[in-house]
């Protein structure tokens, strides 16, 4: 596996030999169900706390989010157990304000080839994580890194979330190959997100194990309480109470390779310090 520049989101290096584990719901729907997210996810491992805010969604009544409060939201749980927050920005003027809120800025699918954004982002030096374009090639969605490049910040994570194909089992086709690949081209990190491409948790944790198997330097994984009742993308979010077992397959995975998953404790610890 080609060697990477590890990317620092604070005190997280991507890119480095821990596999880093990014996890919440889809959408922040309330305080409860964000911070009880918050723990579970933190205790097995988990350096990110992810949730969405402002939600761009196939149709124009499904849930949008919470917006700022949202934010607010995902800020307080991280902070509470000790994670960092990544969450999608949509526009440019959510940047200035998102730093209050966000670590880790997220670039979604649908954005991956809105220039003005990646330009500003460049521009911002807030790191940021380029989901790759469900209908992009690879080619594409490393000239759209370099936009973000360009513009002075190297703080820039891939993120290979499935693409469209003809097949229609899955909710989108987990390409493995563009890990190493974009790794080799960039040199920058990759990470996987199983739940997009699976679009059903039955196949999530086949998916999580195989972009650990493929040499992605972390997963982006949607977890929530109550699937059934999610607001947003409840079939693909893996019930909170089975988390903890698919983090223990996901480090035996990554032990197998030479990398390892931290515990809980050992990132309370961390983050104390």
């Amino acid at each position: 596996m080609s060697s990477v520049r590890a990317v620092r989101v604070r005190d997280c290096a991507i890119g480095g030999p821990e596999l880093v584990i990014m996890a919440g719901p889809c959408a922040i729907e309330s305080r409860e169900q964000i911070l009880q997210v918050a723990e579970v996810v933190a205790s097995c491992g988990a350096r990110f706390l992810r949730g969405g805010a402002f939600k761009v969604r196939t149709s124009p009544t499904a849930f949008q989010g919470l917006g700022w409060d949202g934010w607010k939201l995902l800020r307080e749980a991280a902070d509470a157990h000790g994670l960092l927050s990544v969450s999608e920005i949509l526009d440019e003027g959510q940047i200035e304000p998102a730093r209050r809120y966000v670590d880790f800025a997220q670039i979604g699918s649908r954005n991956m080839q809105n220039i003005p954004l990646l330009k500003a982002l460049g521009r911002s030096r807030m790191p940021v994580m380029l989901k790759r374009g469900f209908g992009c090639t690879i080619d594409e969605w490393i000239h759209a890194a370099e936009y973000i490049l360009h513009e002075g910040n190297q703080d820039v994570v891939l993120c290979e979330r499935g693409i469209r194909t003809f097949e229609t089992a899955t909710r989108f086709t987990l390409d493995v190959a563009a890990v190493p690949i974009a790794k080799q081209r960039l040199g920058l990190p990759v990470i996987v997100d199983p739940s997009h491409a699976a679009g059903k948790r039955d196949w999530v944790e086949s998916l999580t194990l195989a972009g650990v198997a493929c040499g992605a330097d972390g997963l982006l994984v949607e977890t929530h309480p109550e699937p059934a009742k999610a607001l947003s993308d409840g079939p693909q979010a893996v019930e909170l109470a089975d988390f903890p077992a698919l983090m223990e397959k996901a480090r035996r995975v990554a032990f197998a390779l030479g990398r390892t998953l931290p515990s809980g404790v050992q990132v309370a610890a961390a983050a104390a310090c």
